[in-house]
């Protein structure tokens, strides 16, 4: 399958060079996903997609256009081509477009492991999506289902450029998830829980997926409001690896080439507190976001993008490289396996806060990239003399990411469920508006 894929985007690469093409890459994928979404042990959607398609993108000088297809006979082929290379001699020119230099390409490939020996088929798919549900309903307090699901998916995919790079490269995933609602009338509360894998050996049960959704539902019944305050806040582990996609807003490459972001000026410098580290790690075994080379056939490696605190790198694909002046990163295809390092106990945490707020879910954002001022939706749980006491909602967490990454501290719970993870995080001195 992937020996097909790289001598259809080659034979794509070389029809743009023969017809005008400076320069030329082409990404080639197949795909075979099933999805299932149930409600109350019926089923919803029950839904099976195969395809195949291409993309070729054509530099004329330093002008280029992109544009795909799902149709790969001959005379379509030479049609993309002319396309494309129709549409960027209108394009405007761009002094930072271009493939990579040949010298620049990634050489090294290790096994990641991303193949799955067997996948559920959708009989089985079916079975995991209601064992969930029923296992969330069976939950004292749990009134309703809010829909439970299974998919699973085989896809690869295969890049060759006109620099003489030429890879492929296969990855399976299978998920499952339920959604519970506690509660009646204008009283009910909503939570979830999910699984999500690139071995289906390595899945957690649908039962105990279920069993966590209605758990963690029924402990939302009947929240409180509290009154605007100054108050220690910990960011639960589910949500606190979005305090790690707001920092990877900020020096992705294209926000630092722009000037918009609020760490701009930062490079090398304490942007959080020193005991925190933000590892990046793409060779990880059967990673969600494994990868042995990025977007623009450039290597990438392991690495501290955070090391206690220090903001070491930006995240530099081939263009905004060129813009800036600086080596690319290897981050033509963004950050791959993150994971902020654990710290102290989550339970000596807990007890040193006299009071303040655990937070289980974040509703809406505003976030401004470039001053850093953050505003956002929240609910969970009232910390009472270290103590998660009574359920709290409708509040809104306000702060400036500045000042909230200088006084964040992780705990010693973290998980690898997705391909951004955090432990529960500490953030002294935010400010709660309530009733």
């Amino acid at each position: 399958m992937t020996d097909d894929l790289l001598t259809l985007a080659g034979d794509a690469v070389a029809r743009a060079r023969k017809r005008g093409a400076d320069q030329a890459e082409a990404s080639a994928g197949d795909s075979r996903a099933t999805d299932v979404e149930m409600l109350h042990g019926a089923i919803e959607k029950l839904e099976g997609a195969e395809g195949r398609r291409i993309g070729l993108t054509v530099f004329v000088g330093k002008s280029s256009a992109s544009v795909s297809s799902g149709v790969f006979t001959s005379d379509a082929l030479d049609r993309l081509a002319e396309t494309a290379i129709a549409m960027a001699k209108l394009a405007p020119p761009n002094p930072f477009a271009g493939v990579a230099d040949a010298s620049q390409l990634a050489t090294d490939f290790p096994d990641l492991d991303l193949v799955s020996k067997d996948l559920p088929d959708a009989a089985q798919l079916q079975e995991m999506a209601r064992a969930a549900e029923e296992t969330a309903l069976a939950v004292k307090g749990v009134s309703k289902s809010g829909g439970s699901g299974a998919s699973a998916y085989d896809r690869s995919g295969a890049m060759v450029i006109s620099n003489g790079f030429s890879r492929a490269s296969r990855r399976t995933g299978v998920s499952v998830s339920v959604s519970a609602i506690a509660g009646e009338g204008t009283a009910m509360e909503r939570d979830y829980d999910y699984s999500s894998t690139v071995h289906f050996s390595d899945l957690r049960s649908p039962e105990a997926v279920g069993r966590e959704a209605g758990e963690r539902a029924v402990k939302r019944l009947n929240p409180r409001k509290v009154k605007s305050q100054s108050v220690p806040v910990i960011f639960d582990k589910r949500i606190a690896s979005s305090l790690i996609g707001h920092l990877l807003g900020a020096i992705s490459g294209s926000a630092i080439a722009r000037g918009t972001s609020f760490l701009k000026d930062r490079l090398g410098q304490q942007v959080l507190s020193k005991g925190v580290t933000i590892v990046e790690d793409p060779f990880r075994k059967r990673g969600l976001a494994s990868r042995s080379y990025d977007g623009d056939g450039l290597p990438i490696k392991p690495r501290n993008l955070i090391d206690q605190g220090v903001l070491t790198t930006w995240l530099l694909d081939l263009k905004s490289a060129r813009q800036l002046n600086m080596a690319p990163t290897g981050h033509g295809s963004g950050p791959s396996n993150l994971h902020m390092q654990p710290g102290g106990k989550l339970a000596d945490m807990l007890k040193a806060i006299p009071q303040g707020l655990y937070v289980t879910e974040m509703i809406g954002s505003s976030v401004n990239g470039v001053t850093g001022d953050y505003s956002r939706g929240a609910s969970g749980f009232w910390i009472e003399n270290g103590e998660l006491t009574y359920p709290v909602s409708e509040i809104t967490i306000a702060g400036n990411l500045k000042d909230m990454f200088l006084n964040l501290t992780p705990a010693d719970d973290l998980e690898f469920r997705s391909s951004v993870n955090a432990p529960s995080c500490l953030v002294e001195g935010l400010t709660l508006a309530g009733r």
